[in-house]
C-alpha cells in the first residue's frame, strides 16, 4: 500500500510560479510511475504531467502545460515534484499526486493509477 502526500499548493498571481512536492511512503518508490492531475470545480479530472519509474527519464505532458511546467522525481527521498511557471487562472485547480506500479509507458488516463494522494489546492488570480 502507497501513501501519497501532496503539499505546495496555494494562491498565487497570473505569471508567477508554484512547486508542487509529493510524498511517497509504503512501497518501492522506484517501482512507479508518477503523475499530477488536476481537477477544476464542475470538471472532470485531467491529466497534467507524468514520469516514468526508475531505468529511464521519460517525461509526457498535456498540452496545456507543456513548456510551462516540468515534472522531476527524486527516488532518494521518495518524493516528486511538478514545478509550475508562467501560471493562468485556467490552471486554478485541485492537484492530485497519482502512482501507477511499473506500466509500461505512463498512462494519461486516471483508472490507470492505483494510488492518490488527498490533493492540493492552486488558485491563481488574474
Amino acid at each position: 500500500q502507497v501513501q501519497l502526500v501532496e503539499s505546495g499548493g496555494g494562491l498565487v498571481q497570473a505569471g508567477g510560479s508554484l512547486r508542487l512536492s509529493c510524498a511517497a511512503s509504503g512501497g518501492t518508490f522506484s517501482s512507479y510511475a508518477m503523475a499530477w492531475f488536476r481537477q477544476a470545480p464542475g470538471k472532470e479530472r485531467e491529466f497534467v504531467a507524468a514520469i516514468s519509474w526508475s531505468g529511464s527519464s521519460f517525461t509526457y505532458y498535456a498540452g496545456s502545460v507543456k513548456g510551462r511546467f516540468t515534472i522531476s522525481r527524486d527516488n532518494a527521498k521518495n518524493l516528486v515534484y511538478l514545478q509550475m511557471n508562467s501560471l493562468k487562472p485556467e490552471d486554478t485547480a485541485v492537484y492530485y499526486c497519482a502512482a501507477d506500479f511499473a506500466p509500461v509507458v505512463p498512462s494519461t488516463v486516471p483508472a490507470q493509477y492505483d494510488y492518490w494522494g488527498q490533493g492540493t489546492q492552486v488558485t491563481v488570480s488574474s
